[in-house]
């Protein structure tokens, strides 16, 4: 591709992107329920909806947390057996002796 057609693609995609933001309200860009056009009656079902939501929302949360605290846990035990494994080649190297 040459720089010509990618600078065309590029403004096609901004222009696209510029009409929708200013050409579409908010009331095209929401459904019903998040827009809040529904009645008073349905409330329960809104707020059965962003209890669903805070609970998919804490679950996922949870689960990255996990991962990341997992990986931490995998690096500092990386660290540690690194120092584990210095020592012992320091003291091979020293003839005996440790390092403290």
């Amino acid at each position: 591709m040459t720089t010509k057609s990618i600078r065309l693609a590029i403004t096609r995609v901004l222009a696209t992107a510029a009409a929708v933001v200013i050409g579409g309200s908010s009331s095209v860009l929401a459904c019903p329920v998040c827009f809040g056009l529904l009645d008073a009656q349905d409330s329960s079902m809104i707020d059965g909806t962003r209890l669903g939501i805070l609970v998919l929302l804490t679950i996922t949360l949870a689960v990255q947390g996990a991962f990341v605290g997992f990986f931490l846990y995998l690096r500092q035990r990386a660290k540690r057996i690194a120092d584990i494994d210095l020592d012992t080649e320091w003291s091979k190297l020293q003839g005996g002796a440790s390092r403290a």
